[in-house]
């Protein structure tokens, strides 16, 4: 396998470009000016504390909704001309979670992707899926997305990428660190996966991402009901309404492009 923890302790990551859908736009996360912030400009937080000031760049090119061969045509390239020190790809669990798809078709076009980038970046790291057998939705597609898991370490190890193993964080294994859709990070599980990533990159981070939660109080089975309800009212049926329609939540969304990490630093302290 790849060696997981790649070291930059003399701060050479100073471009980073970030490709994928919902989970690295952010959502989940509510940042500034109608936009989510998100893993990935946390990131790009940590990464910009390392490094003299000014000399950092950082692109987040992803969309929510997309399928690997969106982002592939749209995202790919954008990353290549910017031929950043670091990319990071999360790619294909929208593609996974549709019904019929194959995931070692899927896995062949992230190989593809990979290829691309590694010829143009300095790093590629890669992200698995999450564990979702806790996820009610989703629970049903867990032997699907660890097949397409083994498929990403495998491209992983031909390429020498890094891998942000998201399977295994267990942190993000509870409710509050999920969104109220159930379907997206919160702004908390957000924090769990940037620092996760630092970690794998090989810095140190200023606390522990697999810190585990306060116990929650017990539930009774009449809050767990009304819950699921107002969940399935306000998320689910949407959610499933979209796809029969061949709708996307990211049909008008544009990619936020340039972040500058320092408004990302300013929205986080005003937020703490």
């Amino acid at each position: 396998m790849a060696d997981e923890s790649t070291s930059f302790s003399d701060g050479t990551i100073r471009s980073y470009a970030a490709v994928g859908d919902s989970f690295t736009e952010g959502v989940g996360d509510p940042g500034p000016d109608g936009k989510f912030v998100g893993w990935a400009d946390r990131l790009a937080v940590l990464l910009d504390d390392r490094v003299p000031e000014g000399t950092f760049q950082y692109a987040n090119l992803a969309v929510r909704g997309k399928l690997i061969d969106q982002i592939v045509e749209d995202q790919i390239p954008r990353a290549v001309e910017l031929a950043p020190d670091l990319v990071t790809l999360c790619a294909g669990g929208n593609d996974i979670i549709r019904p019929g798809t194959d995931p070692d078709d899927v896995a062949e076009r992230f190989e593809k992707a990979v290829v691309r980038l590694t010829e143009a970046a300095g790093t590629v790291m890669v992200a698995t899926g999450f564990d979702t057998k806790e996820v009610a939705v989703l629970k049903h597609l867990r032997g699907k997305i660890a097949t397409y898991n083994m498929h990403v370490r495998a491209v992983a190890d031909r390429y020498g990428c890094p891998v942000l193993d998201l399977w295994s964080l267990k942190s993000v294994q509870d409710r509050r660190a999920w969104d109220d859709d159930r379907l997206h990070l919160s702004a908390e599980g957000h924090t769990r996966v940037a620092l996760r990533a630092g970690q794998v990159l090989g810095f140190d981070v200023p606390a522990d991402p697999e810190q585990a939660w306060p116990p929650l109080p017990p539930r009774g089975t009449l809050e767990v009901r009304r819950d699921d309800i107002h969940w399935a009212r306000e998320f689910l049926v949407p959610w499933i309404g979209r796809r029969l329609r061949g709708e996307s939540s990211g049909d008008r969304v544009q990619a936020k492009g340039f972040v500058d990490p320092n408004a990302i630093k300013a929205h986080l302290e005003s937020a703490s």
